[in-house]
């Protein structure tokens, strides 16, 4: 009897060059499974492997939060359930971790993350739905309350390394920009709608950007021109209207960035209906962790936590807030630009 033929290993695809540079030539990073040591140098080089997420101050998140087996906690940004893992192992045996996601492509990852570290299916429950829903889904999945609640509210690397999402500035993509690219308008159609006005006026309140007028007007210029679809255009825009300034144009490009898909996503009002809801979903005594990453987001959270400080909503409030040690600022620089806030919830 002849012996069984050996599986032929899988053929990797060809692309041009020594190393994949498109993202979805990335075989190597979209299989971390498979290619671990390769993915590892990749971390020790202090970058994030393209398609992965790496967990920002978790550290600072458990001592803030103090998990302990049979509580309940709710995270609002599941993302790639970095922060959920960690949460979710203090948790058990007997607790349980509500996670909800806008994101339709990352939730389904998100669930197969945990699953694959070995949490067990009942331990967990997602939801598709952002900050305005979270009353009603902790009301149906923890009727009493829930411990903990954790919001980061900053973009998870697996949006922001696919360029068909339209979230980066580093390789030409799609304008989008949106958390649910099922929904709602994309960059491209906000920037096209805007007035020089509301440009400069956007510019300045989602980004700080210390030049808002001249930027949105040679962004109003630029479109009459011919319509701005894609990053690598509107990128082109920023960097020409500040070399003409002579001034570095990196910054000004992530500040724009910033501020167009804070507008897409509505992501200041949904931050809003966040911290007006928190009190309602946490038990008495529970606590509140969220991570921002621009000072908009952040003066938010400090006005929120301090009326809540003064009309006994919340007990105690973080006195300041936390950043990333050094040390992770090193390994991982894409977390420099966080803060930690967090409270208690009053007894009563």
């Amino acid at each position: 009897m002849p012996d069984p033929v050996a599986e032929k290993p899988e053929r990797r695809p060809r692309y041009p060059g020594l190393n994949p540079r498109r993202f979805r030539d990335k075989y190597k990073e979209h299989r971390p499974d498979r290619y671990a040591a390769d993915v590892a140098k990749v971390l020790d080089a202090g970058k994030t492997p393209a398609g992965s997420h790496r967990p920002i101050m978790v550290r600072e998140v458990i001592e803030a939060l103090r998990p302990a087996p049979g509580m309940v906690a709710l995270d609002c940004t599941l993302g790639h359930a970095g922060h959920a893992r960690e949460l979710l192992a203090a948790l058990l045996p007997g607790g349980k971790l509500l996670g909800i996601d806008a994101d339709p492509i990352e939730r389904p990852r998100a669930e197969a993350a945990l699953l694959a570290a070995g949490f067990p299916g009942e331990s967990f429950v997602t939801g598709g739905l952002n900050f305005a829903g979270i009353v009603p889904f902790v009301a149906q999945h923890a009727p009493g309350g829930v411990d903990l609640i954790l919001a980061d509210l900053g973009l998870s690397s697996m949006q922001v390394d696919d360029p068909a999402r339209g979230f980066t500035y580093k390789v030409d993509g799609p304008l989008d920009m949106r958390m649910n690219p099922r929904k709602g308008r994309t960059a491209a159609e906000v920037l096209a709608g805007l007035s020089p006005e509301g440009l400069a006026r956007l510019l300045a309140e989602n980004a700080d950007e210390p030049r808002p007028e001249a930027l949105a007007d040679a962004l109003c210029r630029a479109r009459a021109r011919a319509p701005i679809r894609s990053t690598t255009a509107l990128a082109e825009v920023v960097r020409a209207t500040y070399h003409k300034l002579g001034i570095e144009a990196d910054d000004a490009v992530r500040r724009v960035f910033q501020a167009l898909r804070i507008a897409v996503n509505d992501e200041l009002a949904s931050l809003e209906v966040l911290l007006r809801s928190i009190p309602a979903c946490l038990k008495p005594g529970g606590r509140v962790a969220i991570l921002s990453f621009h000072s908009g987001e952040d003066r938010r959270v400090k006005r929120a936590f301090q009326a809540g400080l003064l009309d006994e909503t919340y007990a105690v409030i973080a006195d300041d807030i936390t950043r990333p040690s050094a040390e992770e600022r090193r390994a991982n620089p894409r977390c420099t630009a966080a803060k930690l806030r967090h409270a208690v919830r009053s007894s009563h």
